[in-house]
């Protein structure tokens, strides 16, 4: 447990928190388009409040000393907010890099042969995280927790090392493989923890919602027989407001568009429809998990803009979850009357049939407590749906309903409908021999 705010410090091992206050409009300000100022900085204060509860219970447990950087506000608004049992110590230096470099430099100077910073962005660390990173520094002289956005969660040392924090890129997905880069060149020996998720953009906040203990007023909760519909946009000006219109006389039912940065008038038809509108980074996965963060269903379901469901969708979802199914799909039917769109919806479907792998553009939908559960779907830029369902069926039976959803042609016939087909297939093969989502990205893209 820490010692008061005035006593000399002698703790061999620290931790360092570095924190914001959360003042509205200047805290999380990347959330702002999903949560708006004031729900932006009510979450931070939740993120914040979550770690300290962890390093509390390690130093509870563990011994060692906490020490929590702050910028913004001031130590009485920090000792109100989160407790007058801390330290709370105001960060000096211009960057990032050169207040975290200073926080080490002092926790060493004060006596500590073992430090470890981390931020409040991570609702997934536990107390077991900060034990491997002490641990690891017995054996090792540097342990990095790395982030799921390229970037790290946590870092501990045994020694100052200025040069890991000086001239550094920060905030870009660059920062994880800079900092390997220079621990090699320094010739310091690392140990990697288990990688995490930070809670950074929009599409992040799904990860909260995995722990509704700590993040209860952040969002909606669940309501029992409601149908979330989550869909995707960008650039849908064309057909959004017919399917919205499609959409508007069903009961117990709510519309989210998720706006990816839109040039045309997609989001004001959307407002005009009466739904809500998140706006967040483009990317079908990303646009997907920040629509689900902010759903209040019992349901969800992912929904192209250029699709048509039938008239008894909503039935046949809520039935299909009362009846066990924890997901399921709709077969898929393409708006052209060639034949050659038969082949490609025969096929489609007859793999949704057997081997229960519907994709994407069969409006998918999944029980909210399980979609939260797996975290929601991976922030790629392709094959995010094939990855979310061959997840999905372990945990239980998925549903292929009988009616169909109708999905528009155009994709198929921007380029072709045999030279879509094969391009998937390649993709998709692509995929299974090891080739990373970006990479497949930028291939399919040179290929339309």
């Amino acid at each position: 447990m820490a010692e008061s705010p005035s006593s000399k410090l002698t703790v061999e091992r620290r931790v360092i928190v570095m924190a914001r206050c959360p003042e509205a409009g200047k805290a999380k300000t990347r959330l702002i388009p999903a949560l708006g100022p004031d729900g932006a900085a009510r979450l931070h204060a939740s993120l914040v409040r979550h770690t300290l509860s962890i390093v509390r219970q390690f130093a509870a447990e563990s011994g060692g000393e906490i020490d929590v950087r702050f910028a913004g506000g001031n130590a009485d608004d920090m000792r109100r907010l989160f407790g007058s049992d801390l330290r709370y110590t105001v960060q000096r230096g211009e960057s990032l890099g050169d207040r975290m470099s200073l926080a080490a430099g002092e926790a060493f100077s004060d006596g500590c042969r073992q430090i470890v910073l981390i931020g409040t962005d991570c609702p997934q660390l536990r107390v077991h995280h900060l034990q491997q990173a002490f641990s690891s520094l017995s054996e090792s002289e540097i342990a990095i927790g790395p982030a799921l956005d390229g970037g790290y969660y946590l870092l501990g040392m045994r020694e100052h090392l200025p040069e890991l924090f000086d001239n550094m890129h920060w905030g870009c997905e660059s920062v994880l493989q800079e900092t390997l880069q220079r621990v090699k060149r320094m010739s310091k020996s690392k140990e990697l923890l288990p990688p995490l998720s930070d809670v950074d953009f929009p599409e992040d906040l799904v990860i909260c919602r995995q722990f509704p203990e700590s993040f209860e007023t952040d969002f909606p909760q669940p309501q029992k027989g409601m149908l979330s519909i989550i869909i995707p946009a960008f650039n849908e000006e064309a057909g959004l407001a017919m399917l919205l219109e499609s959409l508007s006389d069903k009961s117990q039912t709510e519309v989210i568009v998720v706006d990816g940065g839109s040039s045309d008038t997609t989001c004001q038809i959307a407002e005009r429809a009466g739904v809500k509108v998140i706006r967040c980074r483009s990317g079908r996965g990303r646009q997907m998990n920040a629509g689900a963060a902010m759903a209040r269903g019992e349901v969800l379901l992912f929904l192209h803009a250029d699709s048509k469901l039938p008239s008894d969708f909503a039935q046949t979802i809520l039935k299909s979850v009362e009846s066990g199914y924890r997901a399921g799909a709709f077969r898929l039917r393409i708006d052209d009357p060639h034949w050659a769109f038969r082949l490609v919806e025969f096929g489609a479907n007859l793999r949704s049939r057997w081997l229960r792998l519907p994709y994407g553009d069969q409006a998918l939908f999944v029980r909210s407590e399980d979609f939260f559960a797996m975290g929601g779907f991976r922030n790629w830029p392709l094959m995010e749906d094939f990855e979310f369902v061959q997840r999905l069926r372990s945990r239980g039976r998925l549903m292929i309903a009988s009616s169909s959803s109708t999905v528009s042609a155009r994709r198929w016939q921007r380029i072709g409908v045999f030279k879509a087909t094969l391009i998937n297939q390649i993709i998709l093969i692509a995929y299974r021999l090891g080739v990373s989502p970006a990479r497949l990205a930028t291939l399919y893209r040179r290929a339309k």
